[in-house]
């Protein structure tokens, strides 16, 4: 929200410049984003948090002003001649659903000649980005910016009865806002009608039949409390959002309505000349005084770890607009003012000291604590995960949890039931990820786009998946990897060399070995996103884990990478409820072991992977290590074979074997092959 440091003088007296000011405001919760000079003002950009409605507005901004300053606020003049012709002679207003609208204010002003705005409004609108739109409808828009209380200008004579009846929708309801839009309303949405129809959306915009217009005379001004869940479920459920709605769903003043109104009928006669009628018709049928709230002086040391004078404390909250219902020397028990509608609680009133006192003058302390602390459970080995692929190089990301729907189907098979937003923040997020490598993908791209080419990312992150409706969502978590670019291009003696399919499969071995989970496995995979020839499916203990590969060209051409890009996804809670076995230290071999080479024509189908689980099946515990170094294709190799080469090593724990022993093991093992691959010895 932007501010006008010249009107920001003329409700307040201060004599802190522009960039002064910024600071003071920032160090007391409201952050000034921004400083800048426009046609003889400086505006002031505010961060105001969701809290603190009572900040969207030049007075509210005053009133904090006026604390840091140790000055007071000069309110804006409400004060004007009425005509001796009544209000309630003219209009009625009824609230049918006060715990929707438990306030209504409305004036009239007959009389009024509607136009341009004088220059000196146009320009203070247009600083502040509001354009002007006629000089009634002007005014109201002053007065929410000056005061920080929306308001609404009706033309009088086109209200059917001249009345005003505040009540819920009829299903099907139609309304055309002044924006244009034919609008269908639902029961739970609150309406202002007249007589017959609606006539505006309840605190967010007015109806296009009854604005004002160049032939309105007589202007019915409303000036009402709306409660802010209903105008938050009606903005998102229209997906409407107005400046008014704005303020009302996060709390306006209950109070204000007649300060509000009493200072736009004014400022309308002033610009668009008319009469005020006497009195305002002011429906309030269930007032609701704010209860105290206890202030402990105990409680204030324990929160802010300091010691704060208590007649400090007490005056902080005095200035800020707290009426001090009664106090000692250890307890403050203070009423809020209406429009603090953040003050719920004690620690609100422990903040309230805070802010005005310096966030910079509380000390640094460490809460005390008797107890001991424990790791979740797996966080341990979640720890060990984020070690060692730092170690590998890679970088961790935090990605959306919302991810456009296109790119989240492009990684998940059909069966798989997505969880879509109602009303989501952005209309190109509007699902929740089945997936990470979409997040994982477009940080990929960014980076590539910012000449960045060697890249390596993971994440660790929730995936959701629905179910009936009405029912809580699956979250499973999950490790999702990517990596593209150069291994390493910092070594100039091995620079040119790229990220590969085997550095992404030896990062996963990597990570298996460093959580110590054994009986892993590898198999073709069938993921579409996989490039065929490029991609594997990880098992443990024969249950699938995950998949990972190069990604398939058609994919890396919708993301329009132009170098190959390496992805992995495990299922990380299944992965983590594997394994984990304890460490066993064996004494070093007393005696020697024996390597048998073996050259191998293997049908192309047969993958190394079954080859050791084969050999491993034999039992043989002489065996201590399979491993293959070579792989060949070509002449006076059949073409419906590989030739693989394995290297094993042989070993007993309590003796030397003997050529015999080797020789037979040698021939058990050749003999397996040959009966469960048909493989044969290459000559």
């Amino acid at each position: 929200m932007k501010v006008s440091y010249r009107w920001l003088k003329e409700l307040v007296d201060f004599e802190l410049s522009p960039r002064e000011l910024a600071e003071k405001l920032t160090m007391v919760g409201l952050a000034v984003d921004r400083v800048e000079e426009v046609d003889g003002d400086v505006l002031l950009e505010l961060d105001v948090t969701a809290n603190r409605p009572d900040c969207l507005s030049h007075l509210g901004v005053a009133r904090e002003i006026a604390v840091l300053c140790g000055t007071s606020v000069r309110y804006p003049e409400t004060d004007q001649e009425e005509d001796e012709e009544e209000t309630a002679r003219v209009v009625s207003v009824e609230i049918r659903d006060p715990d929707l609208c438990p306030r209504y204010v409305a004036r009239v002003i007959r009389g009024v000649r509607v136009g341009p705005s004088p220059r000196w409004v146009v320009e203070r609108l247009e600083r502040l980005g509001q354009r002007s739109i006629n000089n009634v409808a002007d005014i109201t828009n002053l007065v929410l910016l000056e005061l920080g209380h929306p308001l609404h200008a009706f033309d009088l004579e086109k209200l059917i009865g001249r009345r005003i009846v505040v009540r819920r929708a009829r299903a099907g309801e139609l309304l055309v806002t002044l924006d244009g839009v034919k609008r269908t309303l639902q029961e739970d949405m609150l309406v202002i009608a007249d007589a017959v129809r609606p006539v505006a959306l309840a605190g967010i915009m007015g109806g296009e039949e009854t604005g004002v217009s160049e032939t309105t005379r007589d202007v019915l001004l409303e000036s009402a409390y709306f409660h802010p869940l209903s105008i938050r479920r009606t903005a998102r459920a229209l997906a409407m959002s107005t400046e008014a709605s704005y303020r009302f769903e996060r709390g306006a003043d209950v109070e204000a309505p007649r300060c509000a109104a009493d200072r736009a009928a004014r400022l309308i006669v002033e610009v668009a000349g008319g009469r005020v009628l006497r009195g305002a018709i002011d429906v309030y049928p269930n007032p609701r005084p704010r209860a105290p709230v206890r202030l402990r002086r105990q409680r204030l040391r324990r929160v802010l770890g300091m010691d704060v004078p208590w007649d400090e404390a007490v005056r902080r909250l005095r200035t800020l607009g707290f009426h001090i219902e009664r106090t000692n020397g250890e307890e403050v028990w203070a009423i809020p003012p209406s429009f603090r509608v953040d003050i719920d609680g004690e620690d609100d009133l422990v903040e309230e000291v805070a802010r005005h006192i310096g966030y910079d003058a509380i000390p640094t302390t460490l809460p005390r604590w008797n107890g001991y602390g424990e790791l979740l459970p797996g966080e341990e080995r979640r720890r060990a995960l984020r070690a060692i692929l730092s170690a590998l190089g890679f970088s961790e990301a935090i990605t959306f949890s919302f991810v456009p729907e296109s790119w989240d189907a492009l990684f998940r098979s059909e069966e798989m039931r997505v969880c879509r937003l109602r009303n989501p923040i952005d209309e190109t997020r509007a699902q929740l990820r089945t997936s990470l490598l979409p997040g994982l993908l477009e940080s990929l791209m960014h980076n590539l786009h910012h000449g960045v080419r060697s890249v390596r990312l993971y994440e660790i992150g929730i995936c959701f998946f629905a179910r009936e409706e009405g029912e809580r969502p699956i979250e499973r978590e999950r490790l999702g990897l990517v990596a593209t670019g150069l291994l390493n291009e910092r070594a100039w003696q091995d620079h040119h060399r790229p990220f590969g399919f085997y550095e992404m499969k030896g990062t996963l071995e990597a990570l298996l070995e460093k959580l110590r989970v054994r009986h892993v496995a590898f198999q073709t995979s069938p993921q579409e996103y996989l490039h065929p020839g490029q991609s594997a499916r990880l098992l443990v203990e024969d249950e699938p884990i995950g998949d990972f590969g190069q990604l398939h060209p058609r994919i890396a051409t919708l993301f329009k990478f132009k170098q190959p890009v390496f992805v992995a996804e495990l299922d990380l809670e299944g992965l983590l409820q594997k394994g984990g076995e304890a460490i066993r230290y064996r004494p070093l071999p007393r005696f020697p072991t024996v390597v048998r080479d073996f050259s191998l024509l293997v049908p192309r189908e047969v993958t190394y992977a079954e080859i050791e689980r084969g050999i491993a099946e034999l039992g043989i515990s002489e065996i201590v290590e399979v491993r293959l170094f070579d792989v060949y294709t070509g002449p006076n190799v059949p073409a419906d074979r590989r030739s693989l080469s394995i290297s094993v090593r042989l070993r007993a724990e309590d003796r030397t074997l003997t050529e015999e022993e080797i020789a037979a093991i040698q021939g058990r093992l050749l003999a397996h092959l040959r009966e469960r691959f048909r493989i044969e010895p290459r000559l």
